[in-house]
């Protein structure tokens, strides 16, 4: 069967790696991938979201089945283009990716399905979220642009001068365009963060090793959210009883709920999870694989990836027993361009990648590059996602940071405790 994944991020080269092992895997097709992807698979000349291009070349390239990797794609109606088309697609329709796509509605439904989680309010202008800020207590909030905002669009606040900040970046200077034409804000939970993936076919539901994400870019959790600057898999925080605890009062409950709204969702869902003391809380909803959490996931699936999204596509998710993991813990470390999350230089070259690929238990996952004259470079903030193996989660992450200090080009850097705080 050929195979075509959509997006050109670490997310995209972990899944074009996995999915090439599957003996059932034809050409694997990514578009339009990076110089990561053009080493694993065949990479197309096609944007992430050019949404008739990519069915044409599925319809023409004889695409068995097409695996949307980013938000934005799904968000605009991808799945449902394909679908049309008589092909075949992994991921939710356009109805569905709204519980990412839209804020306020993914809150909206948690409300509906009781699915614990942050009090919240919404505002549609300046002026009534800022009314509301100056007449309630002082107390930390977050503040979110409505739309999708490649992961910066959640404003963590202490107080409220930085909460009045924070509306006014997202509804008054527009700083993410149309996502904030709406604003979300809630209050501000206290806890360890988590990650729950699940994959459904929309009845049946196959929960995955719960991941933890580093969000904040600098070490400590300071400084602005990123995209993820690094993540590890499995996670002590969640155990056997609270991921059980996490499926039945988040997950199925939101499936059931989408389900009676008319909006079916089939794919990825992927539960931010906050650990508070008053028990789990979703912070937020997102409709693929995350990114970089997928790269350790991955990196420890032994089952075939292939077969698994093949019986989600058919609604036969049932027939696949249980997920085979390699015991040992991942650790996944970005290596990001200097001034990222903000603006940064591109074009540099890239040394060593050989050198930490010959590691062993190692896999350097390509993010944000190209391959110019031969060279590869970084065009993107979050470069490369440098993963490894351990027998424990130290030893894992000793195995990454050997990997990452092979890999130089002009700017780069990282976090330096990605996984501590599960050893410590």
């Amino acid at each position: 069967m050929n195979v075509l994944i959509v997006g050109n991020g670490g997310r995209e080269h972990a899944l074009a790696w996995k999915i090439s092992q599957s003996p059932r895997a034809g050409t694997v097709f990514v578009a339009p991938g990076n110089a990561g992807t053009a080493i694993d698979a065949v990479n197309v000349d096609l944007q992430a979201t050019d949404i008739p291009g990519v069915v044409k070349f599925a319809k023409s390239n004889d695409i068995g089945l097409t695996i949307v990797g980013p938000e934005a794609p799904l968000v605009a109606g991808m799945v449902d283009a394909l679908q049309k088309a008589g092909l075949r697609a992994f991921g939710p329709s356009k109805a569905a990716a709204e519980l990412e796509g839209s804020k306020v509605f993914c809150k909206n439904l948690l409300r509906t399905a009781d699915v614990p989680s942050a009090d919240y309010r919404v505002f549609r202008d300046i002026e009534s979220a800022t009314h509301y800020l100056t007449e309630r207590e002082d107390d930390p909030v977050v503040v979110k642009a409505d739309g999708l905002a490649a992961g910066k669009g959640v404003i963590v606040c202490q107080n409220r001068a930085e909460a009045l900040e924070a509306v006014e970046r997202i509804a008054g200077n527009r700083e993410f365009g149309d996502a904030g034409k709406q604003i979300v804000i809630e209050e501000r939970l206290v806890g360890q963060e988590a990650s729950v993936l699940a994959i459904t076919d929309g009845r049946n539901i196959i929960t995955l090793p719960a991941a933890q994400d580093h969000k904040a870019a600098y070490d400590g959790d300071l400084g602005p959210n990123t995209g993820g600057m690094g993540a590890y898999c499995p996670t002590p925080m969640v155990s056997d009883k609270l991921l059980a605890d996490v499926e039945a009062t988040v997950l199925v409950p939101t499936i059931h709920q989408m389900k009676r709204s008319r909006r079916p969702f089939k794919g990825i869902l992927y539960a931010g999870i906050m650990l508070t003391k008053h028990g789990p809380k979703v912070l937020e909803y997102n409709v693929r694989f995350g990114d970089p959490e997928c790269q350790p996931l991955l990196m420890r699936m032994k089952t075939d990836l292939l077969e698994v999204i093949d019986a989600a596509v058919d609604g036969r998710l049932d027939e696949i027993g249980e997920i085979e993991w390699d015991p040992r813990p991942a650790v996944c470390v970005v290596m990001a361009s200097e001034g990222y999350p903000g603006s940064y230089e591109k074009g540099y070259p890239i040394r060593g990648l050989e050198a930490a690929a010959a590691l062993p238990d190692v896999k350097v996952f390509h993010a944000g590059t190209s391959n110019i004259d031969g060279q590869v470079v970084n065009m993107g903030g979050r470069v490369l996602g440098v993963t490894a193996l351990g027998h424990t989660i130290a030893k894992a992450k000793l195995a990454a940071y050997q990997a990452v200090k092979c890999i130089r080009w002009e700017g780069a850097w990282c976090r330096k405790d990605i996984s501590d705080k599960a050893i410590n």
